[in-house]
C-alpha cells in the first residue's frame, strides 16, 4: 500500500489538476464564463429554486375535458354510421360520458350494435330496447387520464425548454397534478401565458351563406374573434363550418417573422406532408372563401382564400406584436395540450431568499471546515494537516463535478456538502488510528503506514458504500430538494474516498521516503 506507480501518481495529480481548471468558472460573472471558448471549461454550478429565485406552479390538468373530447368524437362517429347505414335515429346525445342513441325502427337494432361495436376497443356497449349506450371501460378511462397527463408533462417540458431555461423541474404528482418549478424566471407572467394556453389550433371555412340574425344552421358554429369587438363591447363573431380541414397536429414548424410588404409581425408556419396535401385540397376547391384560423377558440385571422396554396406553408397575422409571434411560434411548435390546465398554487421566490440561505451555508461550511481542520491537527499531527489539504481537495472536486455534470445546487445540496466536510475526514481518522495501534506494537514507521491502510481500507469500502446506496435511493425515489441533497451526498462520497485512499496515502508516502523517519508521531 506503500507503493506508488508513476501513472498513479499521474492521475491523482491530473484528476487535483482538473478539479481546479473546472471550478475556476464558478469565480467568474455569468457573462465571462459565457464568453469563453468551448474547449475551455466554462460550466458554472446550476442553482435551484431555493438558492436564485424562480417560479413554483402546482398545475391540475383537465382530465374530463379529455373524456368529454373523446366522447363528442364517438357521437359524430355514430351519427356518421347510422346516416351511411340508413338507420333513423333520435336522441343520440352525450349523458356524463356516454354516448346514447335512439333507434326508431326495433328490428334494426341489433344491425345498429354490430356496426357501432367494429373497432371500439376500450367500450361497452348495450341496448336496452331501442335505446343503444356506448360507455368508456374504467381501464379505457383510466388509461386516457394517465395519458392526459403524461402528454402535458411533455408538453410543459418542450415549451419550458424552448424558453433556455435550465434546470427547470417539471414532474407529475398524483393522478391529475403536475409540479413546475423554473429556476430563475424573470417574467413569471410570461412563463403562466405560455404554459396555461392550450395552443389547440385548428383551420376552418366560413360558413357564407345568407342566413336570419342569430341563426346558426346544423354543421356550423359561432366562434368569436380574438381581438375585435363592437361597440357595446361584445366580440365580433364568426359563423364556420365545424368541420376540421387542417388541425394543428399537422404542424411541423412554426417560425416568427415579418410580412415583407406592410413588414407586419407574422407566424410563419409549415405542415407535414399530410397536411400539405390537406391544405392544398381545400384552397384548390375553396378560392374566394375565408379561411378561419382558430386557437383555443377564438379566431385569430380569417383570410380570405385568394389562391390555391401548394407549398404546405402559409402565413398567420393578427396584429401582433413581436412578442406575441415568438410566443405563438413556440407554443405551436411545442404542440397543443390536450387538456385545460388549471394554477392550484403559485409561489414566486425571490433571489434575496437564495442569497441568504447561500450566505448562511457558508458560514456553516466555513465554520464547520474550521473546526475539522483544528480537530484533525491537533488529533493527528503532521498527517491530521495531510488529511486537511486532502479535504480543501475534496471539496474543490465536489464544486468541479457540480460544474461538469450540471447538476442543480439547492439548499438541501448545501447541507449535503457540510455533511460531507464531516464525512470526509472518516476515512482518514479510521486510516490513523489503525496506524497508531500497529505503531503501538512496535511496528517500523513504513510497516505501520502499510499495515495501517491494509486493514482500514476494507471497514473504509463497506461505510462509504453503504452510505452510497442509501444516496441513490434517496435520489431514485425522492424528488426536488431530496434529490438535490441525494446528488451531492453521492458526489462528496466518492470525492472523499478518492481523496482520502488516493491523494493523503501520496502525501504520506512522500514524506515517508523522503523524511525516513525512525519513529512516526502520531
Amino acid at each position: 500500500m506503500i507503493y506508488f506507480a508513476k501513472w498513479k501518481i499521474a492521475m491523482v495529480l491530473g484528476v487535483c489538476l482538473l478539479g481546479l481548471t473546472f471550478l475556476v468558472p464558478n469565480f467568474l460573472s455569468k457573462e465571462t464564463a459565457e464568453g469563453l471558448p468551448d474547449y475551455l471549461p466554462h460550466k458554472q454550478i446550476s442553482l435551484g429554486l431555493d438558492l436564485q429565485g424562480g417560479v413554483h406552479l402546482l398545475i391540475e390538468v383537465g382530465v374530463d375535458t379529455v373524456i368529454r373530447e373523446r366522447a363528442e368524437s364517438i357521437r359524430d362517429d355514430v351519427r356518421v354510421t347510422l346516416r351511411n347505414a340508413k338507420i333513423r335515429y333520435a336522441g343520440l346525445g352525450i349523458r356524463g360520458t356516454s354516448v346514447r342513441v335512439t333507434v326508431k325502427d326495433p328490428a334494426k337494432v341489433d344491425e345498429a350494435v354490430s356496426l357501432l361495436s367494429k373497432d371500439r376497443i376500450g367500450m361497452d356497449i348495450d341496448s336496452d330496447g331501442s335505446a343503444i349506450t356506448l360507455a368508456f371501460t374504467e381501464k379505457s378511462m383510466t388509461e386516457q387520464k394517465v395519458g392526459a397527463v403524461e402528454q402535458s408533462v411533455e408538453v410543459l417540458r418542450k415549451r419550458i425548454d424552448a424558453l433556455g431555461v435550465r434546470e427547470p423541474t417539471i414532474i407529475r404528482q398524483g393522478d391529475e397534478r403536475i409540479l413546475v418549478q423554473v429556476p430563475g424566471i424573470k417574467n413569471p407572467e410570461r412563463l403562466k401565458k405560455i404554459i396555461g394556453q392550450t395552443a389547440k389550433m385548428t383551420f376552418h371555412l366560413v360558413d357564407t351563406r345568407q342566413l336570419a340574425p342569430g341563426r346558426v344552421p346544423p354543421g356550423s358554429m359561432r366562434v368569436p374573434d380574438a381581438q375585435d369587438k363592437y361597440q357595446d363591447g361584445s366580440p365580433v363573431t364568426y359563423l364556420v363550418q365545424k368541420r376540421v380541414m387542417v388541425s394543428g397536429e399537422s404542424l411541423v414548424d412554426a417560425q416568427p417573422s415579418f410580412e415583407s410588404r406592410t413588414n407586419e409581425a407574422v407566424v410563419s408556419f409549415r405542415f407535414d406532408t399530410q397536411g400539405a396535401r390537406k391544405f392544398g385540397d381545400v384552397t384548390t376547391k375553396n378560392v374566394g372563401v375565408p379561411f378561419a384560423i382558430i386557437l383555443d377558440g377564438k379566431v385569430i385571422t380569417a383570410p380570405v382564400i385568394r389562391e390555391p396554396i401548394l407549398g404546405g406553408s402559409g402565413q398567420i397575422s393578427g396584429r401582433f406584436s413581436v412578442q406575441e409571434t415568438q410566443d405563438l411560434s413556440l407554443l405551436l411548435r411545442a404542440g397543443a395540450l390536450p387538456a385545460p390546465l388549471t394554477f392550484l398554487e403559485e409561489r414566486t421566490v425571490g433571489p434575496g431568499m437564495g442569497a441568504d440561505s447561500i450566505a448562511a451555508g457558508k458560514i456553516a461550511a466555513v465554520v464547520g471546515l474550521i473546526a475539522v481542520i483544528i480537530f484533525m491537527v491537533v488529533g493527528y499531527g503532521k498527517f491530521g494537516g495531510m488529511a486537511d489539504v486532502a479535504l480543501m481537495m475534496n471539496i474543490i472536486l465536489i464544486g468541479a463535478a457540480l460544474s461538469i455534470l450540471q447538476a442543480t445546487l439547492t439548499l438541501p445540496g448545501i447541507a449535503g456538502v457540510v455533511l460531507t466536510i464531516g464525512m470526509a475526514v472518516d476515512a482518514n481518522v479510521l486510516i490513523f488510528e489503525r496506524i497508531r495501534e500497529e505503531v503501538a506494537v512496535g511496528r517500523t514507521p513504513i510497516s505501520a503506514v502499510d499495515a495501517g491502510y491494509s486493514r482500514a481500507i476494507t471497514t473504509i469500502i463497506d461505510a462509504n458504500v453503504t452510505t452510497l446506496i442509501a444516496a441513490v435511493l434517496l435520489y431514485q425515489f425522492g424528488s426536488g430538494p431530496i434529490r438535490g441533497f441525494a446528488v451531492t451526498l453521492a458526489i462528496g462520497i466518492m470525492t472523499s474516498m478518492f481523496t482520502a485512499i488516493m491523494l493523503t496515502r501520496l502525501m504520506v508516502v512522500t514524506w515517508l521516503r523522503r523524511t525516513k523517519p525512525t519513529k512516526l508521531e502520531i
